[in-house]
């Protein structure tokens, strides 16, 4: 499938950590220094004060030559170590996206466009000057010079600059299929587009923007965690200040250096130095799998997701529906019925309108007509009737469409019919789609369109539904039909017949249960479900409409990768309960390293807390320091790969949470800052 490959493409094109990334990315550490900066993480900016603190009591000993120099050095220089990897991390994570965004600049050019004129004459401008609702000519050999849709050929696109498959698509007027993307190349013939961006609000200046890891917004579940870890930073800021009178009074005399560090590494500083990394690379994943995420929202909440829209047509079948059968009712002709479907599509663009033309042709041979009856009006399909047809000069009306949209539009005449309706309810019975066929509100055949399932559909629907996901496949198809499709797919519901104010209905029905719902569209009628949904992923190759009202853009227009989609966010939320859950309990273990320590002189019996045995006060404390810078950088590479995510109940995944990361949380402190203590003491820096 394309959303496999390309998302092995970008695994292997793109090494986590690449060289010029890292080398941007320590520079950036640097200036998110600034206090403005790293305000807006209220854990790393605690430290960073106590850094400052440090190096002011660290001056203050040298220069008086008092007190312990040494230590309140070491203690200050790992301080500023732990926020600027901190930094180092975020700026990793940002780099990233700045990286695609260079790529997408590169791709960016001040092209020559063929404008249109109103008198229908050409001229030569600069792509900048376009604006929406410009007509512009592109040839074979020429960059499309905006976004748009076109309205007048066909063509071969090279999209290779946007989506980085080098195979050409087939780009055309009328159907879903008629947006081009700006940048691309047109490859073969010629096509008329018309603009529908402004300058600097075309597709490719928001990605842009979007990939920019400054553009991510925080999503309620980060904020939420945000406020957590504030709080808890703000009660170890008052449990630490009350414990320099007490210890004044029980004559330990803490020194500021050490509070500073105890407070540090009972603070959440481990996800807190991470938290921003983990957001960002949630997007950078799934802009590797070439899906445009509007913001880290989108990508959280596909995370959430309970209810999974898709629809039929292109999702979970092949699409491109083909005729297999043409059934004359009783007292009509088969070469009137054939006559009646040839005309009713030949001006129906898409491939199923195609494939009735091509099987009616087939059937007359040689009577076939070569063109339509000058004067001829055609009627084009509408997701609200739901039919399409002409109405010949001699008054003849033909449509064919949906069973109960024809029979409604029978009984305009005063002829309800209900001529093939047993062989309606077989053909549907067998999965086929059937269409009838009516001349002046008389129906004289009915059409049966044939589906195709996509491979391995029902063992993606199980991968979901153990995910705890619930499917429903939406079609314009019967009730009947749509059944028998749901259940070879393995799909849990269905919503047929559906129009937009359907979809739009059902979405609603299932937000008012509380549940969130994620859906996948590219046609102008899926727009505005795409808009209500909490996740709406919208096809490149669709509409404009499409594009503009959903959250997340799949640049390879592959519908089924929102199954990919949804998992990516679940491992962006299993990441950061993994690393909360290490973080908070890798705080305890280092509470039993500093306490101990600090209160050991005055009270003896405090002893018995060492559990590490550590030598001495001060190789506690600084061990604990160094540890609690290090295990942030260990750590940058599980916060930007993601833990390895599989399906699992919401139980099962909170019990391995607790036991992976939990204990893990508890051990590896331990373990960690026993090993720097004996480091610490066999190289004699610490007394």
């Amino acid at each position: 499938m394309p959303s496999k490959h390309v998302s092995q493409r970008h695994a292997k094109g793109r090494p986590l950590l690449e060289s010029r990334i890292l080398r941007t990315a320590l520079r950036d550490a640097i200036f998110k220094l600034d206090p403005r900066v790293q305000a807006r993480n209220p854990v790393m900016f605690v430290v960073e004060i106590g850094a400052l603190l440090t190096s002011i009591y660290w001056a203050h000993a040298t220069i008086t030559r008092s007190g312990s120099p040494g230590f309140d050095f070491a203690i200050s220089a790992w301080l500023w170590f732990t926020v600027l990897f901190a930094n180092f991390a975020e700026a990793v994570a940002e780099g990233r996206g700045k990286a695609q965004a260079e790529h997408l600049r590169r791709t960016k050019s001040d092209t020559v466009a063929n404008r249109r004129t109103p008198q229908g004459e050409i001229e030569s401008i600069s792509a900048s000057m376009l604006r929406r609702d410009d007509f512009v000519v592109v040839r074979a050999g020429e960059v499309i010079p905006g976004d748009g849709e076109i309205v007048e050929g066909a063509a071969t696109v090279d999209e290779s600059a946007i989506t980085g498959e080098s195979a050409p698509v087939v780009r055309e007027a009328g159907g879903d299929r008629s947006a081009v993307t700006g940048g691309t190349r047109v490859l073969s013939d010629a096509i008329v587009v018309r603009i529908a961006a402004n300058p600097g609000e075309s597709f490719l200046d928001r990605m842009i923007a979007l990939v920019e890891g400054a553009q991510r917004q925080k999503t309620p579940n980060e904020i939420a965690l945000s406020i957590l870890l504030s709080a808890l930073t703000i009660i170890f800021v008052i449990v630490v200040a009350t414990l320099y009178p007490y210890s004044s009074f029980a004559g330990a005399h803490a020194s500021i250096v050490v509070l500073v560090a105890l407070l540090v590494c009972l603070i959440p500083t481990t996800i807190g130095g991470l938290l921003s990394a983990i957001g960002i690379a949630g997007m950078d994943r799934v802009m590797q799998r070439n899906v445009l995420a509007t913001s880290g929202r989108a990508v959280e909440a596909s995370g959430d997701v309970d209810t999974l829209l898709l629809d039929k047509t292109g999702t979970i079948t092949l699409g491109n529906r083909q005729a297999s059968d043409l059934l004359a009712a009783a007292g009509v002709e088969a070469e009137r019925a054939a006559q009646a479907a040839l005309l009713s599509s030949i001006a129906d663009e898409t491939p199923e309108g195609r494939s009735i033309v091509s099987f009616a042709q087939n059937l007359l041979g040689s009577a076939a007509p070569n063109e339509v009856p000058a004067g001829t009006v055609f009627v084009p399909f509408s997701a609200y009737t739901r039919m399409s047809g002409v109405d010949l000069p001699d008054g003849t009306k033909i449509r064919k469409g949906a069973p109960d949209s024809v029979l409604t539009w029978c009984r305009e005449f005063g002829t309800p019919d209900t001529a093939l309706m047993a062989d309606v309810e077989r053909v549907a019975r067998r999965g086929e789609t059937p269409l009838l066929l009516a001349v002046d509100g008389r129906i004289v055949a009915l059409i049966a369109l044939k589906d195709i399932l996509k491979p391995m559909m029902s063992e993606r629907f199980a991968r979901l539904r153990a995910m705890g996901i619930r499917t429903v496949m939406i079609t314009g198809d019967n009730p009947l039909t749509a059944a028998a499709i749901a259940k070879e797919a393995g799909v849990d519901d269905f919503l047929a017949e559906a129009t937009p104010e359907a979809k739009m209905n059902l979405i609603k029905r299932e937000q008012a249960a509380g549940r969130l719902v994620a859906m996948t569209g590219d046609g102008t009628n899926d727009a505005p479900a795409l808009a209500q949904a909490d996740v709406g992923v919208a096809m490149n190759s669709g509409t404009q409409a499409a594009k503009e009202a959903a959250n997340m853009i799949d640049l390879d227009s592959d519908p089924t990768k929102l199954i990919e989609v949804v998992e990516i966010g679940k491992q962006l939320l299993m990441t950061r309960g993994a690393l909360t859950t290490f973080s908070i309990a890798n705080d305890v273990a280092k509470y039993f390293a500093i306490l101990p320590a600090l209160f050991i002189a005055a009270y003896p019996q405090m002893s018995a807390l060492n559990l590490m045995h550590l030598a001495t006060p001060q190789s506690a404390i600084l061990s604990a320091v160094i540890f609690n810078a290090l295990i942030i950088i260990a750590l940058i590479p599980l916060a930007l790969r993601g833990v390895r995510y599989e399906p699992r109940g919401a139980a099962v995944a909170l019990r391995i949470n607790v036991l992976v990361y939990g204990l893990g949380g508890l051990i590896v402190p331990f373990l960690g800052i026993k090993a720097i203590d004996l480091l610490l003491q066999a190289f004699h820096l610490v007394g």
